[in-house]
């Protein structure tokens, strides 16, 4: 195989076993090589003579939330380009249930763990533990400092889009509806919506209503807040945008006329509803990528020390259900479109907006 490929041997066996980083190209021809041989590797054998299974388990809070099929894929992808195969636990938001995969999957051998931890806070003694044996790195969410490697979008930086958006457009009596518990995800967007509510009005960053990640909150959200006659309402991910916009429509609410819905993640959901659901997209091509960085890096002994905190930026995606708010005959509070256009040129429908920087990094690269 080394001659049909034209590598050495070593590198030939790098590629097949993926225990080390490899050129794309490299990989790609060792393996047409292979193809074209007829070569299949015998796991079993390969497990047993170098400790190392090929496998990478990867456990999930909750498989239902369209935003993780998407990541899955987009993962499995780039581990099975390095040569690995990946073992997917889901344990339904539930912590204990969590430390019982990620024990399983320990006991299975796997070479490495991907996390999205359930819970800040009540996931961190299981996450660590697996994090003093095999490499692991954390997606999406944390468990908080010095426990492992991690990789997320940056929350904070995605708030800020849309309530500048909010902003720009007329909105005033803003409600965020998000989800509540020490999911890290769900606690930054929150904190980043009081902190940056003030650029709407001086009450923004103290309407807040918490539920869950679900279709159904989103419903119920509306009903809890809708005497209060919001012009706009900033939901914590999409789903429950999704379930906000539907009982909006059974009220008989006009959005965006009466009141604009943005959510965040932008799965396909939100881009099919209609109208179209203004919100945050997160770069999931990119946080596969990065965490399988940092996970081959781990794997190849060649990185020690503290752990590494990847920020992603995210991109900020307009859609109809956040045009500007209504002006009345003598408001001054601007219409800032022209008539007929009910969005400036970065504004358009589905147009991205991206955050200055690419990622923020936290220690050594």
């Amino acid at each position: 195989m080394a001659r049909a490929s034209g590598c050495s041997v070593a590198t030939v066996s790098r590629v097949l076993a993926g225990t080390r980083p490899v050129g794309a190209d490299t990989a790609r021809r060792v393996r047409a090589a292979a193809e074209e041989l007829g070569y299949r590797p015998n796991h079993a054998a390969r497990a047993l003579r170098s400790r190392a299974t090929g496998t990478v388990g990867l456990v999930l809070p909750q498989i239902t939330n369209p935003f993780y099929p998407a990541l899955v894929r987009e993962l499995t992808h780039a581990l099975h380009a390095e040569g690995r195969a990946v073992l997917l636990a889901d344990c339904d938001d539930d912590p204990v249930a969590e430390a019982g995969y990620i024990d399983d999957l320990l006991a299975r051998r796997v070479d490495a763990l991907l996390v999205v931890p359930a819970d800040e806070r009540r996931s961190r003694d299981a996450v660590a533990a697996a994090a003093a044996r095999v490499p692991l790195v954390l997606m999406d969410r944390g468990c908080g400092p010095g426990v492992a490697d991690s990789v997320a979008v940056d929350n904070s930086a995605g708030m800020a889009l849309v309530l500048d958006h909010l902003a720009a457009t007329g909105r005033r009596r803003v409600w965020f509806v998000g989800a509540e518990g020490t999911a890290s995800a769900a606690a930054e967007r929150r904190a980043a919506y009081a902190a940056g509510a003030a650029v709407l009005d001086e009450g923004a960053a103290g309407r807040i209503a918490l539920g869950d990640f679900s279709v159904a909150w989103g419903r119920a959200a509306v009903d809890l807040v809708w005497e209060a006659r919001p012009d706009a309402l900033v939901c914590a991910n999409d789903l429950i945008a999704v379930g906000a916009l539907q009982r909006l429509q059974q009220l008989g609410a006009d959005v965006p006329g009466d009141v604009a819905v943005t959510g965040f993640d932008d799965i396909p959901m939100a881009a099919l509803a209609a109208p179209g659901i203004t919100t945050v997209r997160q770069p999931v091509p990119e946080l596969a990528a990065e965490a399988t960085r940092l996970l081959n890096q781990r794997l190849a002994g060649g990185e020690e020390g503290p752990q590494r905190a990847v920020r992603l930026a995210p991109e900020l995606v307009v859609r109809e259900s956040s045009g500007p708010r209504p002006t009345a005959a003598g408001d001054e509070r601007g219409a800032e479109a022209a008539p007929g256009d009910r969005r400036g040129p970065a504004e358009a429908p589905g147009r991205a907006t991206r955050v200055p920087a690419p990622r923020q990094v936290t220690g050594p690269e």
